[in-house]
């Protein structure tokens, strides 16, 4: 049984466009940070899952993202400008900085995919006059109405955000660049010899898997009206999506989702409830999580009906 994907979007979308009418200000930011949360994912298995590269350099898109756009939108830009302003430098910047990065492989390319978060890190710390260096950046409200309207707006622009990433990741993954992102995968030398472009093919996905992060980026930013080096820079946002993607499974766009709300429905729970210990007993549950469920989510109703198979035969 494989778990549509299609199907399962559709039903989010249901459930977000159920959230509003709660009027429940906890709610409306759990469901913000469960689209923001998706998106990171999501843009993690295009290069993770689709490619095989383990990249960490989540953080640093994020961070140009938010950075970008808290820049425009404090200088007077409309929001939806300032964030495709974000998706395109973190775009040519991934797409740039792949066709070096992506020379490395194995955990050499975890390392320096790693070490573009820090760089940008310190440049964002060093540029006082732009970024505000260690002392952050005060980024205005985008909206002039109510405290309800402008979360409201934040949320719904994060689950579009969303929709949008998840369409071009099912994209990528039916297209021809899809075909060969799993060729180089399953064996890259194999793959250059049948013509796949594997430097080009790794680079576009790197580029892609940046976009809707450093939009989510700046949608944040505009957001929480605040930010600093440490907070958007966090290499916790490089590890969280690997570790959604892993829940729900490897390489699965639908995965992602459903990792990225199962992760996000554990850290709020043992946040509220063990609110010094969150930390470890989270990992200890997604190791748990993994032991139990090798092949993340998605497999989970492949094994429940051959369990209720068995059990028939019996």
């Amino acid at each position: 049984m494989k778990l549509n994907a299609y199907f399962l979007m559709l039903g989010l979308i249901v459930v977000a466009a159920m959230l509003p009418w709660t009027d429940s200000a906890y709610l409306m930011r759990l469901g913000t940070l469960a689209a923001m949360y998706s998106v990171l994912a999501v843009s993690w298995t295009i290069v993770g899952g689709f490619t095989g590269y383990p990249s960490f350099a989540t953080a640093a898109f994020f961070g140009l993202g938010a950075y970008t756009g808290g820049i425009l939108v404090a200088r007077g830009w409309p929001l939806s400008l300032a964030v495709l302003c974000a998706a395109l430098l973190a775009f040519v910047l991934a797409l740039s900085l792949g066709s070096v990065l992506l020379r490395l492989k194995g955990h050499y390319f975890a390392i320096g995919s790693l070490a573009v978060v820090e760089v940008l890190r310190e440049l964002a710390n060093s540029s006082t006059e732009l970024t505000g260096g260690g002392m952050g950046l005060n980024v205005p409200m985008s909206s002039g109405g109510s405290i309800a309207a402008t979360a409201s707006l934040f949320y719904w622009f994060m689950w579009a955000l969303l929709l949008l990433c998840f369409l071009m990741a099912r994209w990528i993954e039916r297209s021809k660049l899809g075909f060969g992102l799993a060729c180089i995968r399953q064996n890259e030398a194999a793959a250059d010899m049948i013509g796949v472009n594997a430097t080009l093919y790794k680079s576009l996905a790197f580029g892609f898997s940046a976009i809707f992060v450093g939009a989510a980026g700046a949608v944040y930013a505009a957001w929480v009206n605040y930010i600093e080096p440490a907070d958007v820079f966090d290499v916790l946002l490089s590890v969280k999506p690997i570790v959604m993607a892993l829940l729900g499974g490897l390489g699965s766009v639908s995965g992602a989702v459903a990792g990225a709300l199962v992760f996000l429905g554990l850290e709020e729970t043992l946040w509220r409830n063990m609110l010094e210990m969150h930390s470890a007993a989270l990992g200890v549950l997604v190791v748990l999580l993994l032991l139990f469920l090798p092949h993340g989510l998605v497999s989970l109703p492949r094994r429940l009906a051959r369990r209720a198979s068995g059990a028939s035969h019996d």
